[in-house]
């Protein structure tokens, strides 16, 4: 059985673009002719042209990112409310600038016309569309309500991106800024100090304590400065290698999640998704266990995924939600609050969407008010450094004047 890659105009006069198996050129022609459709052009497809598989294990698959995930499902949502999947797949793709998104798109597009189910096309480009996604999408068509399923998933990818947004938002400015500091002190000490200090050593002034200790740090920069940096790589390696083995990456995370703010911070993300997540399923009629166990899947954190797993066991075992999160004890309190109301008032997806509305606006406040504090003592913090070495600049030409003086 060969692929082969066709061009054909569908009884309507529209294009059509896809993939067909069948053991010849004459056996792929006939299937589309049963399939009331004139083929313009065919070609072998990739399973027949070894030259293109083997251009294919160095060429990285195409896939959409968060952003694009998020507008092809919202522009999905809109126009299956007033066209067939098959032709608003086939006009988001011919619309989309972007050739990567068009190749998905495509291969999707080409999947339903070959018959599948929309969700099973979406499994031939798994790596844009994750399992979760897939799962909503199956529970759509098998109740017949896809669109309601499409408009509730580009909300909740909406406001996951939204979320996404701020958290670089708030990590990217104090690196930035701390980074600037950093090339900044090391300008001073490497190529300013050394060229100022030099003209007090002639003329055989004993220098003060605090300008041989800032000449002493700045020569040590000057001439190792590829130690440092390589040092610094040599660490970055080793912690990468580490955290491949799943005993330390446990207790790295573990670490991770008793920081302060740090920790409370990666908690309450993992909730307020976790809650957003269940609440769309929930109002989808898509089974909690399924739910749980797929969201369980795209956790980082080895702890807070240990916690979702047990979640998903406990439930498995005849336990409530409310329960299950509790016994964790790794997730807000307000959450399990609010799951039990939920539970116990049949309104759990309403809850779980209270819930994390009020995460993610703790979130907004809690990173509001760290970078109001974070920017200034960054800039502090800077400030000193630069008078500590300006003020040792300073004291050997203020004891000059007084020799001189004197």
């Amino acid at each position: 059985m060969s692929e082969f890659d066709y061009v054909a105009i569908d009884p309507a006069g529209r294009e059509m673009r896809g993939q067909v198996s069948a053991p010849s050129v004459e056996e792929a022609k006939s299937l589309l002719d049963r399939r009331r459709l004139f083929v313009v052009r065919m070609a072998p497809g990739e399973r027949a042209a070894p030259s293109v598989r083997s251009q294919a294990l160095f060429a990285r698959r195409p896939r959409l990112s968060a952003k694009e995930l998020g507008m092809f499902t919202r522009q999905l949502a809109t126009l299956t409310q007033v066209s067939p999947i098959e032709e608003a797949l086939r006009t988001i793709g011919r619309q989309s600038e972007k050739t990567h998104v068009r190749a998905v798109i495509d291969g999707v597009h080409g999947a339903i016309l070959e018959g599948r189910r929309l969700a099973d096309a979406m499994g031939t480009q798994a790596k844009s569309f994750p399992a979760l996604y897939r799962a909503m999408i199956a529970a759509g068509e098998n109740s017949g309500s896809l669109p309601i399923i499409l408009e509730r998933l580009s909300d909740l990818l909406e406001r996951q991106a939204a979320i996404r947004a701020k958290v670089v938002t708030a990590i990217t400015y104090p690196l930035v800024l701390a980074g600037f500091a950093v090339v900044v002190v090391a300008a001073l000490m490497i190529l300013v100090v050394p060229k100022v200090v030099e003209q007090f050593d002639t003329n055989g002034l004993e220098l003060p304590l605090l300008t041989r200790v800032v000449m002493g740090i700045s020569n040590f920069l000057a001439s190792w400065w590829w130690a440092l940096l390589l040092a610094g790589g040599l660490v970055v390696l080793g912690t990468w290698r580490a955290l491949r083995n799943e005993r330390f990456r446990f207790a790295a995370d573990r670490l991770l999640l008793r920081l302060p703010l740090f920790g409370r911070l990666q908690r309450d993300l993992h909730a307020a998704r976790m809650a957003r997540t269940l609440a769309t399923m929930v109002a989808s009629r898509l089974p909690l266990m399924e739910g749980l166990a797929l969201t369980a899947q795209t956790v980082h954190n080895r702890v807070l995924r240990r916690a979702s797993d047990e979640v998903v066991d406990a439930i498995r075992g005849g336990g409530s939600l409310s329960a299950a999160l509790r016994r964790a004890g790794v997730f807000p309190p307000l959450l399990v609050y609010m799951a039990a109301s939920g539970e116990s008032a049949g309104r759990l997806d309403t809850m779980l969407g209270r819930a994390a509305d009020y995460l993610e606006r703790e979130f907004d406040t809690f990173t509001s008010a760290a970078l109001s504090l974070l920017e200034p003592a960054i800039i502090v913090a800077m400030g000193g450094v630069v008078a500590v070495i300006v003020l040792s600049l300073l004291l050997p030409i203020l004891q000059l004047q007084s020799l001189v003086a004197t």
